[in-house]
């Protein structure tokens, strides 16, 4: 009986600390800035398959309720994603799933030549010059290492930057824990300044 308490503790923990570091990362290196327009950066993840994967169609999903979270008109949601193998891009993948399966029809751009997180942010800048804020749309710590290059890239960029729906209390509730620790793995390239907001 003890060693099953035991075990239903360690797990109850091991679920609140991932909810909990998940939160906190869809949380660091944004502001609340305002503005009349804005851009939702969706980043595409290995999609060597013909249609969208499990895991880009759920950063889809987030992305495009990132758009209604705050009512704000004239938002653009950008899908960034290069071609995986002979595969069409990802982009075009994840923009082809919110069209089709989630109806989606307010105005989108595609960035299709992207193959790392850096080049994502890199590739998308130009489509951000002209938007009063931006939300970069993922899993709460990648969404988190995309701020930290954009904030590497483009300080100036950077202070537009306002928290996406990527985060919801409970989804992926028995996967947070594995997230947590894949999001610890990945971002321990970030620097001092940028670890420290994000624990």
């Amino acid at each position: 009986m003890r060693r099953r308490t035991g075990l239903a503790m360690a797990g109850a923990a091991a679920l609140a600390w991932g909810e909990w570091l998940n939160w906190r990362w869809s949380r660091a290196l944004v502001g609340s800035s305002g503005g009349a327009s804005e851009a939702v950066v969706v980043l595409g993840y290995r999609n060597p398959q013909s249609t969208a994967n499990f895991i880009n169609r759920w950063r889809v999903r987030a992305g495009i309720r990132s758009v209604a979270a705050d009512g704000v008109r004239g938002t653009i949601v950008i899908f960034s994603g290069g071609a995986t193998g002979s595969s069409a891009a990802e982009a075009q993948l994840m923009a082809d799933y919110a069209k089709s399966a989630l109806g989606f029809d307010g105005a989108v751009r595609l960035e299709d030549r992207s193959a790392t997180t850096w080049e994502n942010i890199s590739n998308v800048i130009p489509l951000l010059e002209d938007v009063d804020r931006i939300k970069i749309a993922s899993q709460p710590a990648h969404a988190l290492k995309a701020r930290a290059y954009l904030r590497r890239q483009r300080p100036d960029l950077a202070e537009r930057l306002v928290r996406a729906d990527d985060y919801r209390p409970g989804e992926w509730l028995m996967g947070k824990p594995l997230l947590a620790l894949y999001g610890l793995w990945t971002l321990r390239g970030l620097k001092p300044e940028e670890r420290k907001a994000s624990l």
